[in-house]
């Protein structure tokens, strides 16, 4: 049953990233770019998915536990430090330079969308050496 509620959970994040237009490199480009074509369609999608999500956490924090596992996996680690900084940075500058960030990213590869497949391996490539880095 885990396995189930995996695939649809993933299946309705994709179809939400693909009709919110988030698949689309364009679209997320002309978002970040206010000085010129801006396009503010995306703050809407970034506000539907907050309003969603904060009711959520709120009751989810009043159950005892997951429907599938053990325990729920709340972030423990609440201070700002370089790692975190730098790699907020990375993935931003990442995301602004292609267009798309790791979800939308997959979610467009099946169609080869224009630049997912050279962005999916430098992303791959890139969290290879994050882990090679992180282990010295």
């Amino acid at each position: 049953m885990t396995i189930a509620a995996a695939l649809l959970s993933g299946l309705v994040f994709g179809l939400g990233l693909i009709i919110s237009g988030m698949a689309n490199p364009a679209k997320v480009q002309n978002f970040l770019d206010i000085a010129g074509n801006w396009d503010p369609s995306l703050a809407f999608v970034m506000g539907g998915a907050i309003a969603v999500t904060l009711p959520g956490y709120k009751l989810l924090r009043q159950r005892s536990g997951p429907l599938f596992g053990e325990r729920f996996a709340w972030p423990g680690k609440t201070e700002l430090d370089g790692r975190l900084i730098s790699g907020a940075a990375i993935f931003g500058i990442g995301w602004g330079l292609g267009g798309f960030c790791p979800g939308p990213a997959l979610t467009a590869l099946p169609v080869a969308a224009t630049g997912t497949l050279f962005f999916v391996p430098a992303m791959l490539a890139g969290i290879v050496l994050a882990k090679i880095v992180a282990r010295r």
